[in-house]
């Protein structure tokens, strides 16, 4: 007899999204937990999930459950593991096997793992913008800047299963900021949304200029969307310089694989115009003429936040 259900799990830097999922894509029931344990507590952390898929499970039958897909930062479709993943501090420098503790704690259930922008992009071309596409590019922007690669209708994995870390491509050259990977001037150090506020620091520090981010401490992507939608200059310039910084970036990756779309998902996507404008131009400015003119599309998810990893990751596990 067929199960109905499977668990879709989406790793993040800071979050953990866990959802129960039905045959049709519908997520039944789900959660978020932390995902900020410290270095030596993975086991910690692997047993919270644990322990949220059981609580979650109660309302459609563990025995019902298929199996459980887990989207995770440098997640390994290969091997089921996390190796030296940068914004997870209990996987830096580790390999952790996820998919082998995971199964193990939930009486043997099947675990699949891949990188959280590629159950990220699988979830868009099953249920969002990318339905009905066999080439295109997820971008993910959020703590990092993740991606997921889709040709002829297949993820691209590479022969050691970590193909497709766009977000560590060198988007400054000379004196880029040093980035968790051990890199520098990497894409994420400047285009996440810890980028962006990395940026409102250091042009804070080296002007007098006003701007409503001078009152505030500890300074978010958030406050700078915030800042921006109020008219203040800086912040619009911050989403200018991130916006270029992401359009060349992607004027380079549809050289390599000529995409239908890139679509644009994270918190990041949600302010809009601010960073889409700056993102089409800076793209027009720099591709080949073969694909100017609109050829390739620049879309946001069309999915709610909270579902398109869980429904990718759960993808997975059918």
């Amino acid at each position: 007899m067929e199960k109905d259900y499977v668990v879709g799990v989406d790793i993040g830097g800071q979050t953990t999204k866990i959802g129960i999922v039905d045959r049709k894509g519908n997520i039944i029931t789900q959660t978020v937990i932390g995902s900020k344990y410290k270095s030596g507590e993975a086991g910690l952390f692997i047993q919270a999930v644990c322990d949220t898929i059981r609580d979650l499970a109660k309302e459609v039958g563990m025995e019902n459950i298929q199996g459980i897909g887990i989207g995770a930062p440098n997640g390994n479709y290969y091997h089921g593991t996390i190796e030296d993943a940068a914004n997870l501090e209990w996987a830096k420098g580790i390999r952790v096997e996820l998919a082998k503790e995971v199964s193990l704690a939930l009486d043997n259930l099947p675990v699949t793992v891949t990188n959280d922008a590629n159950a990220a992009a699988v979830g868009e071309m099953m249920y969002g913008a990318a339905r009905g596409m066999k080439n295109f590019i997820m971008i993910t922007l959020g703590t990092g800047v993740g991606s997921g690669i889709i040709i002829n209708g297949e993820l691209v994995y590479g022969h050691d299963g970590f193909a497709g870390e766009l977000g560590h491509t060198t988007a400054v050259k000379h004196n880029g900021r040093p980035c968790g990977c051990g890199k520098k001037g990497c894409l994420e150090t400047y285009c996440s949304a810890m980028g962006v506020a990395r940026t409102a620091g250091e042009w804070l520090e080296l002007s007098d200029e006003p701007s409503l981010l001078r009152e505030v401490d500890n300074i978010t992507s958030k406050d700078v969307f915030e800042a921006a939608q109020k008219g203040d200059a800086l912040a619009l310039r911050i989403f200018e310089f991130t916006g270029k910084k992401l359009g060349e970036s992607f004027a380079d990756f549809v050289a390599f694989s000529a995409p239908e779309a890139i679509i644009v998902f994270g918190g990041l996507a949600r302010a809009g115009e601010f960073i889409f404008k700056p993102i089409r131009e800076a793209m027009e400015a720099n591709m080949v003429s073969i694909w100017k003119g609109g050829k390739v599309k620049l879309l946001p998810s069309a999915l709610k936040e909270s579902d398109a990893a869980i429904l990718g990751a759960s993808a997975l596990a059918w």
